[in-house]
């Protein structure tokens, strides 16, 4: 057998295995989904993954994302810590107002000082809020980038959606 047959057969044989992989993954899914994923989509699939090149690409959009997930995490535990700093610092001067406040206008004191923490109390929920919209939005874009960086390495059944419910084009 010349080496264009060996190789031949030894892409066949990967293209069996990986098919027969990918059949026992569908398994496990919900009967929805597996309808969805049809034998040819399938056996696409385990054509795409033959050489490793959907590996490597599945595997820099994993680093990515994670790096991705990690500096938001980061940012929303500085915007935590940011705010735990300025609720210390406002029952600190709290604290220190009452020292020195005169009996006479204890009551209004207490009034203004809780007038304020609550201020404080929306300005923060206001501010993780928008932070968390903002990771949820560069999360959608991740979503999006590596539907598209699939699409265009030709994986079968993948393409850009911004529909939260999994599609499966076959």
């Amino acid at each position: 057998m010349d080496t264009h047959g060996a190789d031949s057969t030894k892409q066949q044989e990967r293209h069996y295995f990986l098919l027969s992989e990918l059949q026992s993954l569908v398994k496990d899914l919900s009967s929805s989904f597996q309808q969805r994923l049809s034998y040819n989509t399938l056996s696409d699939l385990a054509l795409a993954l033959i050489d490793g090149t959907v590996y490597e690409i599945v595997q820099g959009l994993l680093d990515i994302q994670h790096l991705t997930e990690k500096n938001l995490y980061n940012q929303r535990q500085k915007l935590h810590c940011e705010h735990q700093a300025l609720k210390q610092d406002l029952l600190r001067k709290h604290k220190d107002a009452l020292q020195s406040c005169k009996s006479h206008n204890l009551v209004l004191l207490r009034s203004n000082q809780q007038a304020e923490l609550e201020a404080l109390e929306i300005r923060v929920r206001e501010e993780q809020r928008m932070m968390d919209k903002k990771i949820v939005a560069e999360m959608d874009q991740k979503v999006i980038d590596q539907q598209n960086t699939l699409e265009k390495a030709g994986v079968p059944g993948f393409y850009i959606t911004t529909n939260p419910q999994v599609h499966i084009s076959t």
